[in-house]
């Protein structure tokens, strides 16, 4: 009698001592990250790439003439409070990251430090200090961010991908952004000069209906891919991006672009491009829609591309939402120049370049 009573006074004197937090529920990594401000995102990229030429000239990223292909693994982690300091980081590992990793990045093995920041926030003002992406063109880097699969003439020879310096951004808290910058110039982690570039923006967007954004760049820039690389001159470029929501479902973008490197030609001659990219988005139901663009490129000087030429290019998409993380995309492409600029499979080349693709991405 004596030790049963003991057992049970053990048995619940023991149960009384349990704390409290013990039977308290774990949190979540997602809680915790909430709690610390912290946020994590990424998605993956793949796809499938077929040229009926059977080789693919001129393309950024969907190289492959037949290939299936991880494009990007991408993670973001960032904390950016509205007011003091904060970071963000964007990792790329993929075959992408070969083009869009900058000089003296030291990429190897398909992996990219696409930004990596330091940011303070005050009031309607805020700063960058780090590496960070270009605030030119309509395009983007992160493929599920953009309208299209393939990316346009415009993104690859037109514009630079990021810059390492620092920005400067206020905000009016009306209808006007303003940005300014330095940094070591054109997709340049380390400086390969003794100058710095300038970069300039203005937004202006009143209504839900239309903005527009106005970015400009000038510095000195060592001579690269098809002039003199010892050479050195001012490079400029003149970026405008128009977005114009005629409703819910329907939308348009226009991209425009202006660009000069000086001593390119023979290493003395100034070389010139420009640019024009026209997209339409139409929302045909919560599950589909369909993008298109258009574009037209003048390498004047054959500095961009390697060829004197005027370059154009129509794209159709076709995108499914199969799930709130997954989006399939199918699209069709038709390049064309008015020189033989396009390889063939058999040694020859023509003016003109067909291609389809077909593209999976999940986001998390």
């Amino acid at each position: 009698m004596i030790m049963n009573t003991m057992t049970k006074w053990l048995a619940s004197s023991s149960l009384a001592m349990v704390p409290v937090w013990a039977n308290a529920a774990t949190p979540t990594l997602g809680e915790v990250l909430d709690a610390s401000g912290v946020e994590i995102s990424g998605y993956v990229d793949t796809s499938y790439t077929y040229s009926a030429q059977g080789k693919t000239t001129g393309r950024i990223f969907d190289t492959e003439p037949n290939s299936f292909n991880v494009n990007m693994l991408g993670l973001s982690i960032s904390n950016l409070p509205e007011e003091g300091f904060g970071g963000a980081v964007v990792l790329n590992a993929g075959s992408d990251t070969s083009v869009s990793a900058s000089s003296g990045s030291g990429n190897s093995g398909n992996f990219d430090v696409q930004q990596a920041y330091v940011n303070y926030a005050s009031g309607n003002s805020s700063v960058m200090f780090g590496k960070f992406a270009t605030l030119h063109g309509a395009e983007v880097i992160e493929s599920k961010d953009n309208l299209n699969f393939s990316r346009s003439i415009l993104f690859g020879y037109a514009i630079p991908f990021t810059h390492t310096g620092v920005r400067f951004s206020y905000a009016t808290g009306g209808a006007w952004t303003f940005m300014a910058g330095i940094n070591n110039g054109w997709d340049n982690l380390k400086d390969d000069n003794k100058s710095k570039s300038v970069e300039l923006h203005a937004h202006y967007a009143p209504s839900d209906v239309w903005d527009v954004a106005v970015q400009a760049m000038s510095g000195n820039e060592q001579v690269d891919g098809y002039g003199s690389t010892s050479a050195q001159g001012n490079r400029a470029l003149l970026d405008i991006v128009a977005t114009f929501n005629a409703s819910d479902a329907l939308s348009f973008v226009l991209n425009i672009d202006s660009g000069s490197q000086e001593n390119a030609v023979n290493g003395t001659s100034k070389a010139k491009w420009s640019g024009i990219a026209l997209y339409a988005n139409y929302i045909v139901s919560d599950k589909w829609r369909t993008a298109v663009r258009a574009e037209s490129f003048d390498d004047k000087d054959g500095y961009r591309t390697g060829s004197v030429q005027k370059w154009k290019e129509a794209t159709l998409t076709l995108a499914y939402t199969a799930s709130k993380n997954v989006e399939l995309r199918g699209e069709v492409r038709r390049d064309s120049s008015n020189i033989q600029y396009f390889a063939k499979d058999d040694g020859s080349s023509s003016k003109s370049q067909n291609t389809l693709a077909f593209e999976a991405i999940y986001m998390f």
